[in-house]
Order: structure tokens, then C-alpha cells, then sequence
């Protein structure tokens, strides 16, 4: 790894050409394990890695603050299961061990912090719902926003891929 120090004596690593690090950002959609797959498999065959980063949101319920507390450690529980079956979904189907973090705020911000504070991160990979199966809001907003937030490049992977079209590919 190396590391570069800005003009304020800030000590940060710094991307490594040929070391690449693809940032997924998950949830417990199957679009999601798409994308993670495709990641893995792109890091497999460039000697890369994986970071995988689950965001929860905040709920809005300040007027029943028993209540948030409860959806906020649901939440976070929920969150712990799901990066703990990508983690072991990951190692069984790749061998590969990934850095996993978990993130409380806006999907959106959350996911351009972690870009411009972690310079090793090469791409961003996410993964787009079929036609009719889900939102799409994040890709939706990192499209339209791209230029403007992120200096890496966006790899929008299909849900519906088999792994044999996810092999071809990568």
C-alpha cells in the first residue's frame, strides 16, 4: 500500500496503478449479490479486491423515539445478517476475503465520502434492479450526478446476469 501526504502534512493511502479495489454497495437484494459477484470475479482474474459498504438509512420518527431506537438496532442487526452471509456466500464461491463496512446516513453521500476519503478504490459497482423488481433510486442518482461526485469509474451490473453471462464478461 502506499500512502501520500497532502500540503497539510494529511496522511492518506493512495491508489496503486494495477491494484484494484472495487467498492459494491449491498443490501439483501439479489441485484445486489449480482454485483457482488461480478466484483468478485473482476477481482479474481486482476489479483484485486473487494470492499462491500451497507448503508442504513435513517428513519424519520423523532416524535417516537422507542420506536426509532427499536428500527435502528433492527436495522443494524439486519445489516450484521446480511454482510455475514455475502462474507461467507463470498469465501465458499471465490475464496475471497472481503473488507466490509457499515454505514449510517444517505446512500448517495455515504457512498461519495467513502470514495474521497479511501483513495484505493478503483470502482464502484452497483447493481440495477430488472425492469419492474425494485427502485433503481442509486443508480438513478449516481448517473445523473456522476461528474460531479465521484473520480472513479461506475460499473452498473444487470440483476437478471447468470453466472455464466457474469463469467463472459469478466
Amino acid at each position: 500500500m502506499k500512502y501520500l501526504e497532502d500540503y497539510e502534512g494529511e496522511v492518506f493511502k493512495m491508489h496503486v496503478p494495477g491494484e484494484v479495489k472495487f467498492l459494491v454497495c449491498v443490501d439483501s437484494s439479489e441485484e445486489c449479490k449480482t454485483a457482488l459477484k461480478f466484483a468478485c470475479m473482476r477481482s479474481r482474474n486482476s489479483k484485486g479486491q473487494v470492499c462491500i459498504l451497507y448503508i442504513i438509512e435513517p428513519k424519520d420518527m423523532q416524535h417516537f423515539a422507542g420506536v426509532e431506537k427499536l428500527m435502528e438496532k433492527e436495522a443494524e442487526e439486519e445489516a450484521n445478517r446480511v454482510i455475514a452471509q455475502l462474507k461467507e456466500d463470498t469465501m465458499n464461491e471465490f475464496n475471497i476475503e472481503i473488507e466490509t463496512i457499515v454505514s449510517y446516513g444517505n446512500k448517495y453521500n455515504k457512498i461519495v465520502d467513502l470514495i474521497n476519503e479511501d483513495k484505493t478504490i478503483s470502482i464502484l459497482v452497483l447493481g440495477a434492479a430488472p425492469e419492474g423488481k425494485g427502485t433503481n433510486d442509486l443508480i438513478n442518482t449516481f448517473s445523473a450526478d456522476l461528474t460531479r461526485s465521484i473520480h472513479i469509474p461506475l460499473t452498473i451490473v444487470p440483476g437478471n446476469l447468470s453466472k455464466e453471462e457474469l463469467e463472459k464478461i469478466t
